[in-house]
């Protein structure tokens, strides 16, 4: 079991998860729990600092969110992030008002004392700013330690109590020294340790795995992307063939995925696979459905279906008592708010636990782990690159790239213009440059002029994402060439399709998936 040494209490911010990234970059083993933590199990961790997030509250309305006030009488550093700094500034009698010039993106950080958290930080360096309300009047004790043009208490921080305080976001990639600044708090204010690494977590979650599973099988679900062969190979070292990986093909994977796990699972980690033709199923039930979060769900509920059929078949004595699935941070902030009162933006298919039917315990070994972090798991377990760095790919599959009703045929259509921009992605070099990239079919017809005859065919969406942990991303700005390269073969490849647009958006405020 790890040692916390830093504890994040979540106000809701969908940048939350991004403060223990940074930190864990440093080493700093830090978790998340709800605001609304009681102060004994706080205690109970043993944290050298504490942390509150963001959120999208205001701390002058009915109802605002606020922690047990025992953790300023903890005795340990405490730094407040946007509204937690709104919520220092109220609870010792400062004042909070709605800005009439509100911030949002990138500001110059003005800094007029370079301590505490901003020891060593370069002045006029960008941080990211998100807040509707500001910090007026600061309390008694407090001193300010940087402004921006519009924000006149960007940092403030009370010494003596070592409480600190700041308007923007450090913890995004835009924040240029915002990791600095988080390791500033939680190593040279807090004295935390910087010993917690990917081996570290290795042993510790192998070992927790053979304590859980004991003499029992485990069912574990597996897609072929980084998340689950991750976890089908750490299952694999803990409790070796006792581990019972399942392939369910849905019918909405990818042109020749299927074929690809299961070499990969034979070739590279020599562990055996189950494979479970399961087509028939989803698309019968998908007929008719052009609601995406229906999609989502009916998918979710139907994956569990297949799997409890499948691991009757090997559990005969009643062997099998757990499922494991690749389930990670982003997932969880961005279904429900088990860690505290962030906003559910869209469901996961493999996040929310199991229905009260299924009688299989859960594992989720992952669940507190970001993608990079579980490439940089999985290179620990020896894993090969050529899996770990392949692109995510949902669990829902192409049914949420297709807009509307998904079918065979829309489904073969989609294959094959996404086999296209794969293999010129890969041929130019731009595969491993990008995050996930991706094609969407929008059942969408335009006119459009082939040879001499008039056409009247679908349009294709490419979609080409960067990022380091998925919770934020900008669009690739892939070379014009490049992009004319996938359109001409799209159009002249894939009988149907008569035009092909890029998605420029970024994440926030779309998502990455268009469903």
């Amino acid at each position: 079991m790890n040692q916390v040494e830093i504890l994040v209490l979540d106000f809701g911010s969908q940048y939350t998860q991004l403060i223990a990234r940074r930190l864990r970059e440093y080493g700093v083993y830090t978790e998340i729990v709800p605001y609304f933590e009681k102060l004994e199990d706080i205690k109970a961790r043993a944290p050298k600092g504490i942390i509150l997030s963001g959120g999208p509250a205001s701390v002058y309305e009915e109802g605002a969110y606020k922690p047990d006030s025992g953790v300023f009488a903890l005795g340990v550093p405490v730094l407040g992030i946007c509204y937690g700094m709104q919520y220092i500034a109220d609870f010792f009698g400062g004042s909070v008002v709605r800005a009439e010039e509100q911030e949002f993106g990138k500001a110059e950080l003005e800094i007029i004392q370079a301590k505490g958290v901003l020891e060593g930080i370069k002045n006029k360096s960008i941080v990211w700013m998100s807040h509707a309300d500001k910090v007026e009047k600061i309390p008694e004790g407090f001193v300010e330690l940087a402004k921006s043009g519009n924000t006149h208490y960007c940092a403030i921080a009370d010494f003596e109590r070592k409480i600190y305080a700041i308007q923007y976001h450090p913890e995004v990639v835009h924040s240029e020294c915002g990791g600095e600044m988080l390791k500033n708090f939680a190593v040279n204010i807090c004295g935390a340790k910087t010993s917690w690494n990917m081996h570290n977590f290795a042993e510790s979650e192998i070992a927790k795995l053979r304590e859980i599973a004991k003499d029992g099988k485990v069912l574990c679900a597996v897609s072929g992307g980084v998340d689950s062969s991750v976890v089908a190979t750490l299952l694999y070292r803990a409790i070796g063939e006792r581990v019972i990986p399942v392939f369910v093909d849905h019918g909405l994977l990818r042109a020749d995925e299927r074929e690809a796990v299961e070499a990969m699972f034979r070739e590279n980690l020599g562990v055996p696979l189950i494979t479970v033709d399961a087509r028939e199923i989803f698309l019968g039930k998908l007929k008719g459905v052009r609601d995406p979060e229906v999609k989502r769900k009916i998918i979710g509920e139907t994956f569990i279906e297949v799997f409890e059929a499948e691991a009757k078949k090997h559990n005969a004595n009643g062997e099998i008592k757990f499922l494991a699935q690749g389930t990670l941070y982003p997932d969880v902030i961005e279904s429900v708010s088990v860690k505290g009162p962030s906003k559910t933006i869209k469901s996961h298919h493999n996040v929310g636990g199991l229905p009260d039917w299924m009688k299989f315990e859960l594992i989720e070994p992952l669940r507190e782990l970001f993608k990079d972090e579980v490439r940089a798991l999985g290179r620990e377990l020896g894993m090969p690159e050529s899996m770990l760095m392949r692109h995510p790919f949902p669990g829902p599959g192409l049914a949420i790239r297709i807009m509307g009703e998904v079918n065979e045929e829309d489904l073969e259509l989609l294959r094959r213009a996404d086999r296209i921009f794969l293999q010129e992605l890969h041929s130019s070099g731009y595969y491993d440059k990008v995050w996930q990239a991706f094609c969407v079919l929008l059942n969408v017809k335009s006119v459009g002029v082939m040879g001499d005859n008039r056409t009247y065919d679908n349009t294709i969406c490419v979609r080409a994402v960067e990022a380091l942990d998925g919770m934020t991303a900008t669009f690739a700005h892939l070379p014009h060439d490049l992009l004319e390269r996938i359109s001409n073969r799209i159009i002249n490849e894939v009988e149907g399709i008569n035009r092909v647009v890029y998605d420029i958006t970024s994440k926030p405020p779309g998502t990455i998936e268009w469903e």
